[in-house]
């Protein structure tokens, strides 16, 4: 039985990013050795993170409340959206500290080879927020892929009624390179140097 509780603990860590079979053993293999120290403090972590996170409703970030602690912070420029492919995208750029306004998470990409359309994206909210008086500015950080790319026009074509400034970030981005991949000075620059499309 503790076997087969091993053998799901590892199959469970080589669906992970960047982990393989031989890697998630490992790292089993680690937390085993300082059970004590690692693994039941890990477990617990886990336990509670599961039951406290909630999606933000109105901006589709990952947090422990609803809104979320960067909708919720009165020192952020809300006349400015970032709009992002996913959570990932959003914490690589507050890592960059180089932007103070407000963000909006799509949840993906369109992909037509997956079937991901507009309705799966939440582009309704994006279009909706847009149209409030506040906001003068829509800045498109989806990833140089062609889906991300896809995504950015399809966007910036739903936003066309709304009267808001929409830029793009900068293609200092490597195409085909993923925002959360990116270290953070590119960011920043590349946030810094966004353009209207």
């Amino acid at each position: 039985m503790a076997a087969g509780a091993i053998d799901r603990l590892i199959q469970l860590f080589a669906r992970l990013p960047g982990l393989g079979p031989r890697s998630a053993r490992r790292a089993v293999l680690y937390l085993i050795k300082r059970r004590e120290s690692l693994m039941l403090p890990l477990a617990q972590a886990l336990s509670d993170a599961a039951a406290a996170m909630k999606n933000c409703d109105t901006c589709g970030n990952v947090d422990v409340s609803n809104p979320c602690s960067v909708c919720a912070d009165a020192r952020r420029d809300t006349s400015l959206i970032c709009v992002v492919e996913d959570v990932a995208d959003l914490w690589a750029l507050e890592r960059t500290a180089s932007f103070n306004g407000q963000y909006h998470v799509l949840g993906g990409t369109l992909s037509a080879l997956d079937g991901i359309g507009p309705e799966d994206l939440l582009i309704a909210g994006l279009v909706t927020r847009a149209g409030e008086e506040k906001v003068t500015e829509i800045i498109l950080a989806t990833s140089a892929t062609v889906d991300g790319q896809t995504t950015a026009h399809y966007v910036a074509e739903r936003l066309a009624n709304c009267d808001v400034k929409i830029s793009r970030l900068a293609h200092g981005v490597p195409v085909g390179g993923e925002l959360d991949y990116l270290d953070d000075g590119t960011l920043s620059a590349a946030l810094k140097a966004r353009r209207v499309i």
